[in-house]
């Protein structure tokens, strides 16, 4: 482990969910949780937003010459996607929108049924113009403008249909830790 790799570690083990409390406060909760509500009012995608402070040891015991901190990043999103089971969804078109405050990285998954009409061209720009709000420290900014931009992708690929009942698969409040 060289220098920058260490300092990165430190960085992590410095966070923790205490950290991620402070930055996304219950009050910002229950604003991204109503905001999630009405996006899945107007299309049948299921939307969950995490955010976490550090990544866990045993990710960053994972880097080094061949793994780099955004491959870390996206291993963590897609592990957390299976484990808020956002995979399960009856059209498989659920999102989750990944923050992780330590790099200031987001990431978002989206599973097959969404992932198969959206090219991955478009899932990075989304990234992009987003982390410009998360470098700034402003979270709740970028978290919404991540939620409506996603939001669009679902009316557009699975807009409500008329006379086909709202299910609300998954919980609407992010995950924070």
């Amino acid at each position: 482990m060289n220098i920058k790799q260490f300092k990165r570690v430190l960085k992590h083990l410095w966070l923790d969910a205490s950290d991620a409390r402070r930055a996304i406060p219950p009050d910002m909760l229950q604003r991204l949780a109503k905001r999630v509500g009405a996006s899945e009012s107007r299309h049948s995608g299921q939307i969950r937003i995490c955010v976490e402070a550090a990544l866990p040891m045993s990710y960053l015991w994972r880097l080094g010459a061949n793994t780099t901190i955004k491959h870390l990043l996206h291993q963590r999103a897609v592990m957390l996607f299976g484990k808020l089971r956002v995979w399960d969804t009856e059209h498989n078109n659920g999102v989750l929108i990944y923050l992780q405050l330590a790099e200031r990285g987001i990431e978002i998954v989206a599973d097959r049924g969404l992932s198969r009409q959206v090219p991955p061209a478009e899932w990075r720009a989304m990234t992009q113009r987003m982390g410009a709000a998360f470098r700034e420290g402003k979270f709740e900014d970028g978290l919404t403008q991540a939620l409506e931009e996603v939001s669009a992708l679902l009316v557009e690929h699975f807009p409500v249909t008329a006379g086909e009942p709202q299910r609300n698969e998954l919980p609407n409040e992010p995950v924070v830790g």
